[in-house]
């Protein structure tokens, strides 16, 4: 069959399948949580993550080795273009180690600083993630950042070394510095080149052996966590959860811990990689459920899912993240306003990170004052309006709010230039 993707381009599903259900759909019920395990990719920008990706995927056939793969989950035009993940994107793969097959759920994500939250929302959907380290480049910023965020999260960090085939590429020295830096055995470090393939053979086993399973039953009451959405304009909004105890199927009644609405399932599924229906998504296993969800508003990352009638304890979601940089965001054409509107409310579905306030200029009108976590995602957010949503818009200078304390103990709030005080002040 076809799958409508996220910009309702035709997608033919792939035709791997385990024990088809009844309308043909995979039945992963057969794995049990000692057979699931859920990692994600992290580095510093241009480690080789969203390469990695791709040779694992081959590894396990869920794309074919036709030595044209390149970055298969950045599937956003802007990702394509630039060279950069912008996007952590979800895989499902059935590997099969020492005549036991297993589900392994992959998140690739972004490595620039800028994306973040995407990164921490992703950890919390796994229980343990690869470091990716450049055997030439070394330890180097995001690597720290990313290695304290799963540390929090309480993962079992793999660290590895990538581009060790380079001529440039020192491995000793790298794997002194993670030894220095985080404390970790050198010795363990598995060295490879995600680009050749060199040493990738080794990594699913490497993963199974060191990450826990999840943790959870599925006898207990169905509850997820609802990490990542997009909008689909034929299936509505669509969400990614990660299912901690239970299970869920088609058909189920299941209700939003935020607020209380009740939705009826429509569709499960896994990504593989393009969204590929199962007859259930079970405890420990990463999906997407379309329930129906037409209103973008009552979507919120971070949600906590449970069935109808068997309330459970919410989850603790994710921290919201902090704006740094705010511009504002005008319709060239004053018309088009509504449907800009709804264009930035169907993004920031995808991107919850942007913070959105209306605000009106005496010169160019009614428009919005958007939150970015830095430059580049402002940049990366335009870019997606333009070529996602055929917007034409006008964005402002970027600025970054402070606070002035004067020496009588008052304040002031300066969130745009207009806002600074006067000589005469």
């Amino acid at each position: 069959g076809l799958w409508l993707g996220r910009q309702g381009v035709p997608r033919r599903r792939y035709s791997t399948r385990t024990a088809d259900g009844p309308r043909g759909d995979i039945d992963i019920s057969t794995f049990p949580p000692s057979r699931i395990r859920n990692f994600s990719i992290i580095a510093h920008i241009d480690h080789g993550k969203s390469t990695l990706a791709d040779r694992l995927l081959e590894q396990t056939g869920v794309i074919s080795k036709t030595g044209k793969n390149k970055q298969v989950l950045d599937k956003l035009k802007v990702e394509r273009e630039r060279g950069i993940t912008v996007k952590a994107q979800s895989a499902s793969m059935f590997y099969e180690h020492h005549g036991e097959k297993y589900l392994m759920n992959l998140i690739d994500t972004p490595g620039h600083v800028d994306f973040s939250y995407e990164v921490s929302r992703s950890l919390a959907a796994c229980q343990g993630t690869i470091l990716l380290v450049d055997a030439a480049q070394g330890i180097q910023a995001q690597t720290v950042a990313n290695f304290y965020l799963a540390f929090g999260e309480g993962l079992a960090v793999i660290p590895m070394l990538n581009k060790v085939d380079l001529p440039t590429a020192e491995p000793a020295r790298a794997a002194e510095q993670i030894e220095s830096a985080f404390e970790m055995d050198a010795r363990g470090v598995l060295h490879m080149s995600a680009k050749t393939g060199l040493g990738v053979e080794h990594v699913l086993p490497a993963v199974i052996a060191k990450v826990p399973p999840p943790d959870g039953g599925v006898d207990r009451p169905f509850k997820a966590l609802l990490f990542d959405t997009w909008y689909d304009r034929y299936q509505g909004v669509v969400c990614m959860m990660a299912v901690k105890d239970g299970s869920v199927k088609r058909g189920a009644r299941i209700v939003s811990s935020h607020s209380q609405t009740k939705y009826e399932v429509a569709e499960v599924g896994i990504m593989h990689p393009e969204p590929t229906p199962t007859t259930s998504l079970q405890v420990g296993q990463v999906g997407y459920v379309i329930c129906n969800m037409k209103s973008i508003a009552e979507a919120h990352v971070g949600d906590t899912f449970y069935r109808e009638r068997a309330p459970v304890e919410a989850l603790p979601g994710f921290v919201p993240a902090k704006s740094m940089v705010f511009a504002g965001v005008f319709p060239i054409d004053a018309d088009e306003f509504d449907r800009l509107d709804e264009s930035i409310q169907k993004l920031t579905l995808n991107d919850s990170s942007v913070s959105v306030h209306k605000e009106t200029s005496a010169a160019l009108g009614q428009g919005w004052r958007l939150g970015f976590l830095g430059t580049l995602h402002m940049d990366v957010f335009r870019q997606r309006l333009e070529e996602e949503y055929d917007a034409n818009v006008l964005i402002t200078a970027p600025t970054v709010p402070y606070q002035i304390k004067y020496r009588d103990g008052s304040t002031k709030f300066i969130r745009t230039p207009a806002d600074f005080p006067s000589a005469a002040t």
